[in-house]
């Protein structure tokens, strides 16, 4: 059955398989610290694990984003299943190299979400687009809702002892993770102007994609055809500098004064991820359609800069803790898939995978960059980075309050 009538049903696959991605990462994420805990400064460790998995994305991005253009979403869908698959059963031993091992395995193939993207963007017709990228939003919400609730109700209601608690939720990530390689299988294409990439493209494509100057020669020759496209990728660095507060979360309340155990730090993700949801798609749904996308995004970005500030300044009041993410659901999370539908708008069927490919890039080296700068903040107190996370989401404003360019007349 169709998600909404009159959908394409390849449409409600697509969704299900970034929820399900989605659940597995959000399923594993709360237990994460364990494979740590034993190190010298747990939080720095575990903020270069993620900036392992984000970082890879640079050159894996556009890679995977070249070959969905050259050979159709399906075959990428399948091969980033079988990769997370694989990562996942790397963690099923709770040790602290087979967890960096997993996040650089699992990177290699996350570059999926830009051949999802790019289906999403094929199927669509134009009046919804918006709504279709803004509903892949509350998607993604949805599974970080679903992943900490699955892992919490598995811990309660087996009763699993606090040693085994990382085992068994990983073994959850496993199972989710075929589950998608099955669902990836099923997926019929949505590409239809394939023409291939040669070898000698295939080994071009990867000695540009880990150069970043590469990278932003090549937006700015999308820039002259289409303006406008490297001031969006601009404002999605920037967005997604602020956003590493996500991955700051898991060592911010379990190391921090809020004190969170596994448990604890999943029924606070299944509060936020609820709330998201039900604003991300009433939403995208029925106003982002209907307004000012720039305007939205300035003042979205704008209101979320104090609330980032003021995460530093809780403490220990867990009340405090659930009033700003609720604020920060009315704000600046809603902000990700206003970009993404500006930038679908720029693209053509013909290089979709590959400008998602490079826009994914730019935000794993900014995830990976801000990974860096929070982890080094962390060390001297953990308050500090939700500073950088406000000055990078003021970024945004600046650069979505400046005039926008035009295309100059041949």
């Amino acid at each position: 059955m169709a998600l909404l009538p009159g959908t394409d049903r390849r449409l409600t696959l697509l969704y299900a398989i970034i929820l399900v991605d989605v659940l597995v990462a959000a399923a594993t994420g709360p237990v994460l610290p364990e494979f740590v805990r034993g190190l010298k400064q747990p939080q720095l460790w575990l903020s270069l694990g993620t900036g392992l998995f984000l970082g890879v994305q640079l050159f894996s991005a556009p890679l995977l984003g070249r070959l969905s253009d050259g050979y159709g979403r399906r075959p990428i869908f399948i091969l980033s299943a079988i990769g997370t698959l694989l990562a996942n059963v790397l963690l099923l031993p709770v040790r602290a190299g087979l967890y960096f091992a997993n996040r650089v395995s699992d990177g290699l193939t996350n570059g999926m979400y830009a051949a999802a993207r790019s289906a999403i963007t094929d199927i669509s017709p134009p009046e919804r687009l918006f709504r279709n990228l803004g509903i892949e939003g509350a998607i993604i919400s949805l599974g970080f809702v679903l992943g900490p609730m699955a892992a919490g109700l598995l811990l309660t209601v087996l009763d699993v002892p606090s040693t085994q608690e990382a085992r068994y939720v990983v073994g959850l990530g496993v199972a989710l993770a075929a589950l998608n390689v099955l669902l990836s299988v099923l997926l019929r294409e949505t590409h239809t102007q394939r023409n291939g990439v040669r070898g000698a493209e295939l080994r071009a494509e990867l000695a540009r994609s880990i150069n970043p100057l590469t990278l932003w020669a090549r937006l700015q020759q999308k820039e002259a055809a289409v303006p406008g496209v490297c001031r969006i990728v601009l404002m999605q660095v920037a967005l997604t500098l602020s956003l590493g507060y996500y991955f700051y979360f898991v060592p911010f309340v379990s190391a921090g004064e809020q004190q969170m155990d596994a448990r604890a730090i999943s029924y606070f993700f299944m509060y936020f991820g609820a709330l998201s949801i039900a604003l991300n798609y009433g939403f995208y749904a029925y106003l982002a359609d209907r307004i000012d996308q720039r305007r939205a995004i300035i003042w979205l970005a704008a209101l979320g800069v104090p609330v980032l500030a003021a995460y530093g300044l809780i403490g220990a009041s867990r009340p405090a803790l659930y009033v700003l993410v609720t604020v920060d659901c009315f704000t600046l999370s809603l902000i990700q898939g206003l970009l993404e539908g500006r930038l679908a708008q720029r693209t053509t069927e013909a290089d979709r995978g590959e400008i998602f490919g490079l826009n994914q890039a730019f935000q794993g080296l900014a995830s990976f960059a801000t990974t860096l700068v929070f982890g080094a903040l962390s060390v001297l107190d953990l308050r500090l980075p939700w500073l950088w996370f406000a000055l990078c989401l003021a970024a945004v404003v600046w650069l979505a309050a400046r005039p926008e360019p035009t295309r100059q007349a041949d």
